[in-house]
């Protein structure tokens, strides 16, 4: 364990350099393990073992044997082990978003943030535990009966993204778990540290021996992905990264007709009109577009400005954009981190955008001083659609400026790419607000606001963006089948 890391903490047994498999905390049987580093320093903060299909297997059979007993509690049970796990991720949110921090770069406040946001999810699946409802239905005859339950799917295999190395966790198991399934969690090899720290807090809050199993790795990361598609143990599949492997994961589960949950990539584009309040247009962009330093499957990507308040929000925004300060995640001062892998990208797409004429408003290059994956914060103006960052997500600090004339030419603009994740309007008129949040084709639109996420709302995407949802009340039925119960000849007495 790193000392650098482990003495930072006010408790250090949160960090945990193992995998988590029925209640056990083991190494692989490979005896093989994977560094983790700090991106902003290059450093390696740990290690965790690199396990195998037979590690993976282990911990399946696990869930599989804890499934019976867990579904069997009542959802009050269920969720009062979720509301202890929420009091305990609050309670330690400081240690975890230093651990969050140190594998995955972001400045401090977005990281204990996180641990918040993470918690919100406990908090609310455990409320919706207890209310899993089914219905009770008129048959056509006057003797029948129908009833229809909710019944958990089964052995859940979770695989989570780096960009939020606990929240996506939290926003499947809270819900895996609500509903009766039990699960194995497969956390990505850049940040395997904060899904151990939900281990080791479920553990806490009560969550029994092989209802929650974490499994890390790096370089096994497909075969291990391959395994849980193609296992007839594990009834469904909920898988957080890129549209590229969500359909290979679609197409390795359809052997065994898996359900699956798909939160892909997106590509948002964000609609400022003449008529929108430029404040709150300038300070939605930042949140939606420099939050985790651009890191987040639903940063405005395309910035679209009606020709009208074009100057003054561009201004504005770069006004505010300097404000902000790069560097190490862990200094007090620091607002955004190092990029976690995705530093070439982002210099392609601004490269390219200056070569068809771009103008570079703020920022437009590395930051050496600091280290390899250090970008400045970035804004570029007269954006066109021939050019790289309009039809691929960037997924970095790059604020891209496009102008158009009207509603009809920025809807089509908007809807012309294959995701369909998240978008953002501003606007004051009502009317317009209803009209072009109905034409986007996305799954999420956000109005006047920056912020998307919320435990309440259902997330996902429709087009290439995926399928499913994540988060409230709908987010149960991702993890959960309808079971009919039809009920004949039932002796009435009135005879017809």
């Amino acid at each position: 364990m790193a000392p650098s890391l482990a003495s930072s903490l006010k408790d250090p047994s949160l960090l945990v350099e193992k995998t988590y498999i029925n209640g056990q905390w083991l190494s692989s049987k490979s005896q093989k393990t994977f560094q983790v580093r700090n991106p902003a320093s290059g450093q390696v903060i740990g290690t965790c073992p690199e396990s195998t299909v037979e590690d993976l297997n282990d911990a399946i059979q696990a869930s599989s044997q804890a499934f019976p007993k867990w579904r069997a509690l009542s959802g009050r049970q269920r969720g009062r082990i979720l509301r202890r796990l929420f009091d305990l991720i609050v309670e330690n949110k400081e240690d975890i978003g230093r651990i969050i921090t140190a594998e995955n770069g972001k400045a401090r406040g977005d990281a204990e943030g996180e641990a918040l946001f993470s918690a919100s999810f406990f908090e609310w699946f455990a409320e919706e535990a207890p209310r899993i409802y089914g219905d009770v239905v008129p048959h056509s005859t006057p003797n029948g009966r129908i009833q229809i339950l909710r019944q958990p799917v089964g052995v859940c295999g979770l695989i989570t993204p780096w960009n939020f190395p606990m929240a996506m966790g939290a926003r499947k198991i809270a819900a895996a778990l609500a509903a009766g399934c039990t699960v194995v969690l497969k956390s990505d090899g850049l940040t395997p540290f904060s899904s151990n720290v939900l281990a080791v807090l479920g553990e806490r809050a009560g969550i029994p021996k092989g209802v929650f199993n974490v499994i890390t790795a790096l370089e096994n990361t497909p075969s291990l992905g391959l395994a849980l598609c193609q296992s007839d143990a594990v009834k469904k599949i909920s898988f957080t990264g890129s549209t590229r492997v969500g359909k290979i994961l679609m197409q390795q589960s359809s052997s065994t007709l898996k359900k699956l949950s798909l939160e892909l990539g997106g590509n948002a584009p964000f609609i400022v009109f003449d008529d929108a309040d430029v404040e709150v247009a300038v300070a939605s962009a930042l949140v939606s577009k420099f939050k985790v330093t651009g890191q987040t499957c639903v940063c405005a990507n395309r910035i679209f400005v009606q020709e009208g308040i074009y100057d003054k929000f561009s201004r504005r925004l770069v006004e505010e954009v300097r404000k902000f300060r790069v560097g190490d995640g862990s200094g007090d001062s620091i607002t955004h981190g190092p990029l976690t892998t995705g530093v070439s990208k982002v210099e392609e797409h601004v490269e390219d955008a200056i070569s068809k004429k771009a103008k570079i408003l703020l920022g437009g290059k590395r930051i050496p001083d600091l280290g390899t994956n250090f970008y400045e914060l970035t804004i570029l103006g007269d954006v066109d659609d021939s050019m790289k960052v309009m039809s691929e997500e960037t997924f970095g600090p790059l604020a891209a400026l496009t102008k158009f004339k009207t509603e009809d030419e920025v809807i089509q603009r908007a809807n012309s790419v294959e995701v369909g994740l998240a978008s953002y309007l501003i606007t004051n008129d009502l009317a317009r607000s209803h009209r072009v949040s109905e034409r986007l084709e996305f799954g999420m639109v956000a109005i006047n606001t920056g912020v998307i996420s919320d435990p309440a709302a259902p997330f996902g995407g429709v087009k290439h963006s995926g399928m499913g949802r994540e988060g409230s009340k709908y987010g149960l039925d991702d993890y959960l089948v309808h079971k009919s119960i039809i009920i004949g000849n039932v002796n009435t007495e009135y005879k017809l």
